[in-house]
């Protein structure tokens, strides 16, 4: 059997970045689990700080480097595909009115509309702020749903006061999040059939009414 070949996309301009960490984490996540699960995977970075002059000149000349056709096509033909960016937010008085992805990683958008066809993606996000968590729901999983790629329902995002956080009783830390993501997109990655839940029991509209007159 093949190894599975997992491609992790970062955004991240520092260096070191706490994109990029958040990125090797969710990918050592997914690894384990499909190890677990005995399946063996190849992992490979894209870190698009390192591609930024490359993708300008594709968007002058309409033609990628060596370097971008490569990343490029590693995406093409990934099994799976873990996607980080930093969170922006547009600020109002009352707070953060919008949140989008940063501006590198929109400008990685050179793909073919058909790459990512029923592909697993894991979105996942990082930034100063939870303000900035919108990006996950707001802008990355419509970008991947429009694209036809099968996002994982867990997205991640971390925020300063994540690391090390253990959360609360209500919501779960950064490290379980990061867990919880990994196994999923492992999941679909390995073909793993998704668990039935009890089958729903759907009452009749006009029942309900009668059971309230009734009452």
């Amino acid at each position: 059997m093949n190894p599975l070949k997992l491609v992790v996309v970062s955004a991240g301009l520092s260096l070191p970045s706490s994109t990029r960490l958040l990125a090797d984490r969710l990918a050592d996540a997914t690894r384990e689990s499909l190890t677990d699960a005995g399946r063996e995977v190849d992992v490979q970075v894209v870190e698009l700080r390192d591609l930024a002059t490359d993708i300008a000149h594709n968007l002058v000349n309409g033609f990628p480097g060596p370097a971008l056709r490569g990343a490029l096509e590693a995406v093409e033909g990934a099994d799976g595909v873990i996607a980080v960016t930093p969170g922006s937010c547009r600020r109002r008085a009352n707070g953060c009115s919008s949140a989008s992805y940063s501006g590198l990683f929109k400008s990685f958008d050179l793909l073919e509309n058909t790459a990512l066809v029923g592909k697993p993606v894991l979105v996942a996000a990082t930034g100063g702020s939870s303000r900035h968590s919108l990006v996950l729901e707001h802008a990355l999983r419509p970008l991947f749903a429009y694209l036809r790629a099968v996002v994982v329902p867990t997205g991640v995002y971390g925020a300063s006061e994540d690391w090390g956080a253990a959360g609360d009783r209500r919501t779960d830390g950064l490290a379980a999040r990061i867990h919880r993501a990994g196994g999923e997109l492992a999941g679909l990655m390995g073909g793993r059939p998704a668990v039935a839940g009890p089958a729903e029991v759907v009452v009749p509209f006009e029942q309900q009414l009668a059971a309230l007159r009734s009452a």
